[in-house]
């Protein structure tokens, strides 16, 4: 009896790790699209027209004052104009709204090494670090950003 039940607990298991996924369990909803002001922002940081992108980001970034991806692009944006104090108000602002946005912490962190202050790039190297638990491009960024730095220091 022993035998059959654990057969037959082991053959419901199987049969359910094969049931196909019915609609209602997966979330298909799509991605919100971008509105026009971020769409034109990020174009124009692919295009590498920073003041495009401060302009844009800025538009949407006072219709979505919370939105801590737009703060962070504008600091990117305003880090590339070289810019600092701007980048890093834009940058803290997006780790304000969202303690754990990966990429505000690489790039305030490459922005602390623009400024020479590898102390703090550090201390966002080690939150990545705390925040990154399989592959994190952000966390290796930083990390070769400043064993770059170190090298370059000697």
């Amino acid at each position: 009896m022993w035998i059959w039940s654990k057969f037959m607990l082991l053959a419901l298991a199987a049969s359910l790790a094969m049931a196909p996924i019915t609609a209602s369990a997966v979330d298909t909803t799509p991605e919100p699209a971008p509105s026009p002001e971020i769409a034109a922002g990020k174009r124009a940081i692919e295009a590498r027209d920073w003041e495009a992108a401060i302009k844009s980001l800025t538009a949407a970034a006072q219709r979505e004052p919370r939105n801590a991806d737009i703060q962070n692009l504008l600091g990117y944006a305003y880090r590339n104009t070289g810019q600092l104090e701007a980048a890093f108000r834009h940058y803290r602002q997006a780790l304000q709204i969202d303690p754990r946005h990966l990429g505000a912490h690489e790039y305030i962190g490459e922005a602390y090494l623009m400024a020479n202050n590898l102390a703090k790039a550090e201390e966002h190297l080690a939150a990545l670090k705390r925040f990154c638990l399989g592959v994190c491009v952000e966390r290796d960024d930083l990390s070769n950003k400043i064993a770059t730095y170190r090298a370059q220091a000697k």
